[in-house]
């Protein structure tokens, strides 16, 4: 695998749209042509090497490119946008839409990520060591498609609308969430290991949430069924289990109604 490293040497005045941080459009480049690789701030059409020193040569294919990305990314958007393989390695914080529509490949993010991270992901790995902001693995604004594969990692906190309009993949925060956890839940799995305020699973249809730690309001439309014991993301024990949102309109599937699954830790 070739390594591709981006250090920041100019901070945009305004915010930076980098879509084109991604092994896919990288490969079979050398570091000069990456460098001329075209980058919005404000309406300016610009290019990366404005704002980044550029050194090594990507490989020849997504899958043969590792990017590393340092310095302070905080008004750097879009990064790993639509990647689909490979590795991209940020060392600090980024704004908003990092590993949007994923397809593949891993992002590892060592600081903190904004709003929108890991939108409509349909693959791949995306770890973040520090916070997420909010609609984590939700969908675009006027969208009803969420996430709909992979896995997002929090290792910390997450804001609100974690896994809004979510269809598929898995979402870990091993923090706590902001409220709105699972609203319009389709499909898929949410584990948050910390509290949750409240409005967890608001007109949820399918798919399973995991709640370790505090909800301090249940929304109403959720019923308790029973308490099993499960393994959870390397957990195994107690777990008392909700059916819901009843006040939405749910599929049957071999005459059995199905719904939304909330477990929440005993």
């Amino acid at each position: 695998m070739e390594t591709v490293t981006l250090t920041l040497k100019n901070q945009p005045v305004l915010f930076l749209e980098a879509d084109n941080i991604s092994p896919d459009i990288f490969a079979g480049k050398k570091a000069a042509e990456i460098a001329a690789l075209h980058a919005y701030e404000g309406r300016e059409q610009t290019t990366l090497g404005k704002y980044f020193e550029v050194t090594g040569n990507a490989g020849a294919t997504a899958d043969d490119t590792k990017i590393v990305v340092k310095g302070d990314l905080t008004r750097v958007k879009y990064i790993g946008m639509k990647m689909s393989a490979g590795e991209v390695l940020v060392e600090n914080s980024t704004d908003m839409y990092t590993g949007a529509w994923m397809l593949g490949g891993k992002l590892l993010v060592k600081g903190n990520t904004n709003a929108f991270t890991g939108i409509g992901m349909k693959g791949g790995e995306l770890v973040i060591e520090g916070d997420a902001g909010n609609y984590l693995g939700a969908a675009y604004r006027g969208d009803w498609r969420g996430m709909q594969g992979g896995l997002i990692r929090v290792k910390g906190n997450a804001g609100s609308d974690t896994g809004y309009f979510m269809n598929g993949g898995t979402i870990i925060v091993e923090g706590n969430t902001d409220v709105h956890v699972g609203t319009h839940m389709e499909g898929g799995t949410i584990i948050i290991k910390g509290n949750i305020p409240s409005k967890v699973g608001g007109q949820m249809v399918e798919g399973t949430i995991y709640v370790f730690g505090a909800i301090d309001v249940m929304m109403p439309g959720f019923k308790y069924v029973k308490d099993e014991e499960l393994e959870v993301d390397g957990y195994t024990g107690p777990f008392a289990l909700f059916h819901g949102d009843l006040g939405e309109r749910h599929p049957k599937r071999k005459g059995q109604i199905v719904y939304g699954r909330l477990f929440q830790k005993i």
